[in-house]
């Protein structure tokens, strides 16, 4: 029994680093996948989403619905088609879009709470001051991934890209994205748990990374580029992803960054206190 309490205290001193470091930053997480089907992953979610604005970090939630609306959409009777990722949204998916982003960002606040591809948007510009105002006063953002362009039209906007730009608008510490999968894989299906942008490049370029994860990396290396310090690509099916990830050495998902750390920085002591870990590739 003595064993489990000095393991338990061993958690809480390992993540002690990392909350003094990150107190008063934000955290941007894309929130979406089969991490919100289960009523136990959801209240794992909601639990860490406490959790973390209670250490006096602010989270912005970005959710996603993608399986919810290919559900939907097989239900009307229409078919799901994706581009890179990207799903092909006509009118009628629109509709079903925004029916399901609705409901769930309803029932998340409760609860914490050149192809042709349709009517799919790209962000054009983010407004901030809203967003900072409600962190201020001590609300926690729940936005659904919707927008409207200068004609009026809504348009579906691709989670992780909503989630970056937001990212990037804020200057947040750090961009999190919630996937079905444990990170990203080499060719032979090893998690990789550090990337740097050279590296995914090359990786899109040799077919390594492919389909959905392509614009997930996309918006993390662009969010990098326009001033977010990192970001990271974790298994939203694992119970409190989010705090193992963020709040351990290790991690449990793949980081992508700048510029990967070599093996001497991240020996330093204040480098591992800044969330730097070593690479396993």
């Amino acid at each position: 029994m003595k064993d489990v309490f000095h393991q338990r205290a061993d958690v809480l001193i390992e993540a002690l680093p990392y909350i003094r470091r990150f107190r008063g930053k934000t955290f941007v997480i894309k929130y979406g996948g089969h991490a919100m089907q289960t009523e136990e992953l959801r209240e794992s979610f909601a639990q860490e989403v406490v959790l973390l604005d209670l250490v006096g970090i602010n989270p912005v939630i970005v959710h996603g619905g993608g399986p919810q609306i290919t559900e939907l959409i097989g239900k009307l009777g229409l078919k799901s088609r994706f581009v890179r990722g990207m799903r092909v949204t006509d009118p009628a998916t629109m509709e079903a879009a925004e029916m399901v982003l609705q409901r769930i960002n309803k029932n998340l606040v409760a609860t914490r709470s050149s192809v042709d591809i349709g009517l799919v948007g790209e962000v054009d510009r983010v407004n901030p001051e809203l967003l900072r105002t409600l962190e201020a006063n001590n609300f926690i953002p729940v936005i659904a991934p919707t927008g409207f362009g200068r004609d009026g039209q809504t348009y579906n906007i691709n989670a992780d890209v909503a989630a970056g730009e937001i990212a990037a608008a804020l200057k947040a510490e750090k961009l999190i994205l919630l996937s079905d999968v444990e990170g990203v894989k080499d060719k032979d299906g090893k998690l990789l748990s550090t990337l740097d942008a050279a590296e995914v490049k090359r990786l899109i370029a040799h077919g390594v990374i492919h389909e959905g994860m392509i614009p997930k990396v996309e918006c993390c290396v662009e969010a990098l580029q326009k001033g977010v310090a990192k970001t990271h690509i974790i298994d939203g099916r694992v119970k409190h992803a989010v705090l193992l990830e963020i709040f351990t050495r290790a991690g449990i998902g793949t980081e992508v960054v700048r510029r990967r750390a070599k093996v001497s920085e991240l020996a330093n002591p204040a480098r591992r206190a800044q969330g730097g870990r070593k690479s396993n590739s």
